[in-house]
């Protein structure tokens, strides 16, 4: 690798890292937009009332009579939608800085497009929340995608910096724990962002029953009907208490099954050369993440811990990404008496 090959990597490397941190302040920066209501402060996209700038309440009331400006929520809209376009703008640059690096060896171009298109669809997803009056199917999609190119920047920078050290170390093959681990936490991020969607964060009083019982009266077939038809404002929701109270039950279940999963995991892995740590983390997140969302329902969900509870669920999300990436290499970076192929032929025996 040449001089200008090597520093044009060294920024990539950087540039995926602020990228990476900065995805992250975009997500929560949204997450507050959604917990102060002003998802709708602008009623169009991708202005405001039909201007780049927030506007004042006459031309706002000529733009649009029947949605009454409210500059607080209008603005913190706009704000969260102009750091979404520099996020854009960061993914571009990365493209651009990588165009001439693609042809060499192990450089993850293909990575790179990929993150491109998630934030491209990403965008779309941003204009239907407002199209659409935050209807709920859109609002979880925009939550699951913020989490997608959250985690193509951090597998990106990964993948990188491995790159900058000039060599490509074997792998761990993947077992079905990680499979499961992964599939429950991208299900109960769904469940979190369909219970916040629908407005169903307090459905149910009390820990660890709801509503003073064990198995409260749900509505499961409401509260989980995805092909509801788009209504005229999905603000504060439109669901009655039962099904809102079937979505949380939901996520609390689905919260018991990712920690089984993920205590199974740290299980089979601890033995594994430079696992031990990462799998702790993850754990520890996971149960830092389950204190929190009690505290939220005990605590009749205040705006600031239910902002906590969001970057829980991104910490968490992250945590096991990189704990995924420690399998794959852990064991050739980190000296050990036992190579990997033992360490898995002794954790499956």
């Amino acid at each position: 690798m040449n001089a200008g090959s090597q520093r044009r990597l060294n920024w990539l490397v950087w540039l995926t890292l602020a990228g990476t941190l900065f995805t992250t302040v975009v997500m929560l920066v949204g997450a507050w937009t959604r917990l102060v209501d002003a998802g709708l402060g602008c009623p169009d996209w991708p202005g405001c009332y039909g201007k780049l700038l927030v506007p004042d309440s006459e031309h706002a009331y000529l733009h649009h009579p029947d949605a009454p400006l409210d500059p607080f929520k209008a603005s913190m809209e706009m704000f969260h939608r102009y750091l979404a376009t520099l996020l854009g703008i960061v993914v571009l640059l990365v493209v651009r800085l990588g165009w001439s690096q693609r042809r060499q060896a192990a450089y993850p171009w293909r990575l790179s497009l990929v993150l491109l298109v998630a934030v491209i669809i990403q965008g779309a997803f941003g204009a239907y929340t407002v199209t659409l009056k935050l209807w709920p199917q859109v609002v979880t999609l925009h939550l699951l995608g913020g989490m997608c190119v959250l985690a193509l920047f951090l597998w990106l920078h990964l993948r990188l910096r491995r790159l900058r050290r000039t060599h490509d170390a074997p792998r761990r093959q993947p077992t079905p724990w990680w499979g499961m681990a992964a599939g429950l936490l991208v299900l109960q991020l769904a469940l979190g962002g369909w219970v916040s969607s629908n407005y169903a964060g307090i459905a149910c009083q009390g820990m660890p029953t709801c509503n003073g019982e064990w198995w409260p009266s749900m509505d499961v077939s409401e509260g989980f009907h995805l092909t509801q038809t788009v209504g005229p404002n999905y603000l504060h929701g439109q669901l009655h208490a039962d099904a809102r109270t079937a979505i949380h039950m939901g996520h609390r279940l689905g919260g018991l099954l990712l920690g089984v999963a993920l205590i199974m995991l740290w299980w089979r892995t601890r033995l594994a050369p430079g696992m031990a740590g990462p799998m702790r983390l993850v754990v520890a997140l996971f149960a830092i993440q389950c204190l929190i969302g009690a505290a939220n329902v005990l605590m009749w969900l205040p705006l600031w811990l239910a902002l906590v509870h969001t970057a829980g669920a991104i910490a968490l999300s992250m945590g096991l990404l990189w704990a995924w990436w420690q399998w794959r290499y852990a064991c050739v970076d980190i000296k050990s008496k036992r190579g990997c192929a033992e360490v898995l032929k002794l954790q499956m025996s």
